[in-house]
């Protein structure tokens, strides 16, 4: 726990020096505009609030992929990855309170998405079970958290994770059923979306805004949390066997 805690307050000191992962903040209520105008224009004002919910996950996942996700790289690069490893705690806990930190601030996407929907649309978000929407948001973020240990632990085995980082944010979009529901996939291609809690997550969030209550709530949630907890534990997993190998090899600083 001192090791997640250290971690979430070294992440915010370095957001504050070098606040570029606050950059999908600036793109999220751009992408619920466009969202919003096509809907708009197509007649379809009853996905409105879909075109709102979309900008929130992507934001996430971007943040996941780019920032969290080269955060061993970088740490190489400005020479701390030493000093992180000989903590009296492991380096998976730490990336976890550092990933945990920026899921936080990522979060601050849906309240500028619902500003930008109200002031360029007049639409808001409807709260119809604002726990489920609650909950649903913390575990997402949870399960990114856990999905951008194991992102930084494979792109350290990489020298082109910028080259997977670009082609790894739309296909998991429509995999994810982000912004178009997964059931209007190829009927092949549904069993895949539902190993990606990004499916899980996209559906709660809209059966949240819905007036039906919704079903099996806490089985759909458990399994976001279950496959974030997945995707931590393969990271830290990987983690693990990575530095064996660089403290074997001396390759620590240059890997």
């Amino acid at each position: 726990m001192h090791g997640l805690i250290a971690g979430f307050r070294l992440e915010l000191r370095l957001v504050r020096a070098n606040p570029d992962a606050l950059i999908p903040l600036v793109t999220a209520p751009l992408f619920a505009i466009i969202f919003l105008a096509i809907f708009r224009q197509s007649g379809r004002p009853d996905l409105e609030s879909d075109a709102l919910m979309a900008p929130v996950l992507m934001s996430l996942w971007w943040i996941a992929l780019l920032q969290a996700g080269t955060m061993i790289t970088g740490d190489r690069w400005q020479a701390v990855l030493e000093p992180m490893i000989a903590a009296p705690t492991t380096l998976a806990t730490v990336l976890l309170g550092r990933i945990a930190a920026l899921m936080c601030i990522g979060l601050v996407s849906f309240f500028e998405v619902w500003g930008a929907g109200w002031l360029f649309f007049g639409v808001s978000i409807p709260f119809e079970h604002p726990g489920v929407l609650a909950l649903t948001l913390l575990a997402t973020a949870f399960a990114m958290s856990g999905a951008a240990v194991a992102f930084a632990a494979l792109f350290v085995m990489t020298r082109n994770a910028y080259t997977f980082i670009n082609s790894a944010s739309f296909p998991f979009y429509v995999l994810g059923g982000v912004l178009v529901p997964v059931a209007f996939l190829p009927g092949w291609l549904q069993p895949v979306s539902s190993v990606i809690f990004l499916s899980w997550s996209a559906d709660l969030l809209r059966a949240s805004l819905q007036e039906p209550s919704v079903d099996d709530f806490w089985v759909r949630l458990g399994a976001v949390i279950l496959l974030g907890a997945i995707s931590f534990a393969v990271g830290r997993l990987l983690l693990f066997h990575i530095l064996r190998r660089m403290r074997a090899n001396g390759e620590l600083a240059t890997a």
